[in-house]
């Protein structure tokens, strides 16, 4: 989400627009204004301690809507107001009113999606959710599969239900030398190797990926994670993964590799044969998509915005369930036949040139500029 807000604040500034991102000061010393780039700015808003855990951000989203209005008041009112995260759409839809302007929602994930994947979250949140929905001016998703999803869980809403999809930088997801990738961050050169990159939670499924490389049955094959603790049990998720690579005793041959600075993750794409994305549910799959524009096939779960970006048998494999045994058939069907990998390979590079953020700023200028003439969504 963090990678979508950037991009998308730098592609929407590049259009013209101005953009001013509002986030909560989580660090002492951070400069109460950053100039991104020429029309995008980064504030940091004062909202409660700086280091809180995520259970109690919802807590301190009055004081951050205190801030952010306090800061338009010393500037200017926006035409348009657009929060990213369940989160700030609770803000997001508060300053709507106080403001009287257009409010759109990107949600990223919902509650009722977690819920159906297996991660349900506090009926509260969903609540909020729903709150922020029936008053949104527009509702952004990123594909069509998300798309009626929304509208199987949610009905009809009053306001837009608009696609737009996420994009990615070409200037550093592009395909490169394997080999040399894998020499720069230190791999072997002559095994398959497995990718998996993301939060280490059982959302994303890291024990799927784990129990892939182990149920592959090629002592040479190794797995790679790229990924840190997320959310309240992080820690202890973290944990329960690295204990499961010693029950399955797979210590030489899994590496954990801590977050990486966003354009570095694409040394790691083109230095994998494939790249396993095996989440409960997924609004997009951004890790897919840079994926694919590396060149790399990807093996991947069948839900929510996956099903946009993975083309089964084509671009990589869909697998239906969980069932790591499924996932190592499909990424054996890859690595021991290296011209239908490198044919995957192409064809996933080929597709991933359908998204860019300058076409998902272009939609994003195109919904503002609807919304500011047209009458406000009431709360219903």
């Amino acid at each position: 989400m963090n990678v979508y807000v950037r991009e998308l604040g730098s592609a929407l500034s590049q259009a013209g627009l101005e953009c001013t991102t509002y986030t909560r000061a989580d660090t002492e010393g951070l400069a109460p204004e950053v100039q991104v780039e020429p029309g995008h700015k980064v504030v940091h808003i004062e909202a409660g301690p700086h280091h809180l855990p995520k259970a109690a951000l919802p807590e301190i989203t009055d004081d951050f809507r205190r801030g952010v209005l306090d800061h338009i008041a010393r500037t200017e009112t926006p035409d348009v107001i657009h929060g990213n995260y369940w989160l700030s759409g609770v803000v997001g839809h508060q300053l709507k009113h106080d403001l009287e302007v257009p409010f759109a929602s990107t949600f990223h994930t919902l509650a009722r999606v977690k819920a159906e994947g297996g991660d349900p979250e506090p009926s509260w949140r969903d609540r909020a959710e729903a709150e922020i929905i029936h008053c949104a001016d527009a509702v952004c998703v990123s594909c069509d599969e998300e798309a009626q999803q929304f509208r199987r869980l949610y009905g009809d809403v009053q306001g837009r239900v608009e696609i737009v999809a996420p994009g990615v930088e070409r200037a550093f997801f592009a395909p490169g030398d394997q080999a040399g990738a894998r020499a720069a961050i230190g791999l072997p050169s002559d095994v398959p190797i497995l990718l998996f990159v993301g939060r280490i939670q059982p959302l994303k499924g890291p024990d799927v990926a784990i129990r892939t490389l182990a149920e592959l049955g090629r002592r040479d094959a190794h797995l790679v994670i790229v990924g840190g603790a997320s959310g309240d049990h992080g820690d202890v998720e973290a944990e329960r993964a690295h204990a499961l690579v010693d029950e399955l005793g797979l210590h030489e041959r899994v590496h954990f590799v801590e977050p990486q600075p966003h354009h570095i993750l694409s040394t790691y794409y083109r230095a994998a044969d494939v790249v396993l994305v095996p989440s409960r549910s997924e609004s997009f799959g951004l890790v897919a998509l840079e994926a694919a524009a590396c060149g790399t096939p990807v093996v991947a779960s069948a839900v929510g915005g996956l099903l946009s970006l993975v083309h089964d048998h084509e671009t990589g494999r869909l697998i239906d369930g969980r069932d790591p045994h499924d996932y190592a058939c499909a990424v054996a069907s890859i690595i021991d036949d290296p011209a239908r990998r490198d044919a995957m390979g192409h064809a996933a590079l080929e597709h991933s040139k359908n998204y860019s953020w300058g076409f998902a700023a272009a939609r994003l200028r195109r919904l503002y500029s609807d919304l500011t003439v047209r009458e406000l969504v009431s709360c219903s």
